[in-house]
């Protein structure tokens, strides 16, 4: 989705900077710059998440203390290069990596390329590159290699996309089927990752006490929390 740039500034400068509870074991960060991501990617991401995650273990993710930061406060200062990164910029990839340190969050997820490349640099990995070099298909190969090297006992950083790229090279549909693809494969990789490390988060809402509490029907149960 487009906004005019003044509309945009505006709009950004209502967003709170971060909510959630730093000790939460997930946090997502984002480019504030683009702030229906959150309800683009993000919302349905997790809706497929809670799916799988029930299914198998009978209960959900306390979605409420996800702990959510803008990773600057100024759009102006977004990098568009590998050279160009205001020390603005390096200010708040020291101050998250301050709170990272201390918090120790077992999940960070980041939608786009600023964010990852902000995250790589909170981390020291190199070599440094600039956001243009993140492409959609380069994002999903660095998706692979963070599920693949999953380390419950460290901070895992997993990228989303921020977008799916629109052309006229596919009709409307095709784009369409590629989104719903494309979310249902990363919420599946996410959700098997939960699952088997179920017993070192503590982000569950347990459903089963208030099941047998209130002697209900599982298959009910089912059909109103999924």
């Amino acid at each position: 989705m487009w906004y005019p740039e003044l509309n945009k500034k505006s709009l950004v400068d209502k967003i709170k900077r971060e909510s959630g509870e730093k000790t939460y074991p997930i946090w997502l960060i984002f480019n504030p710059k683009h702030p229906v991501v959150s309800n683009y990617i993000w919302v349905p991401v997790l809706t497929e998440i809670q799916d799988k995650i029930f299914r198998e273990l009978h209960t959900r993710i306390n979605t409420v203390d996800i702990y959510k930061r803008n990773i600057v406060t100024d759009i102006d200062i977004i990098p568009m290069t590998a050279k160009w990164w205001d020390d603005k910029v390096n200010v708040e990839i020291n101050n998250f990596r301050d709170i990272a340190l201390e918090y120790n969050p077992k999940i960070i997820i980041s939608f786009g390329a600023f964010p990852y490349e902000f995250l790589r640099r909170v981390y020291g990995i190199e070599p440094e590159k600039g956001p243009k070099s993140w492409t959609n298909s380069n994002l999903e190969v660095e998706f692979e290699k963070s599920i693949k090297s999953f380390d419950i006992n460290k901070t895992n950083t997993i990228p989303l996309l921020r977008r799916m790229s629109s052309t006229r090279k596919y009709k409307e549909e095709q784009n369409q089927n590629y989104f719903e693809k494309y979310i249902h494969y990363v919420s599946t990789k996410i959700a098997a990752k939960i699952i088997e490390n179920k017993n070192y988060l503590n982000i569950w809402i347990w459903i089963w006490f208030w099941i047998w509490i209130m002697d209900l029907d599982l298959d009910m149960v089912m059909d109103i929390v999924v």
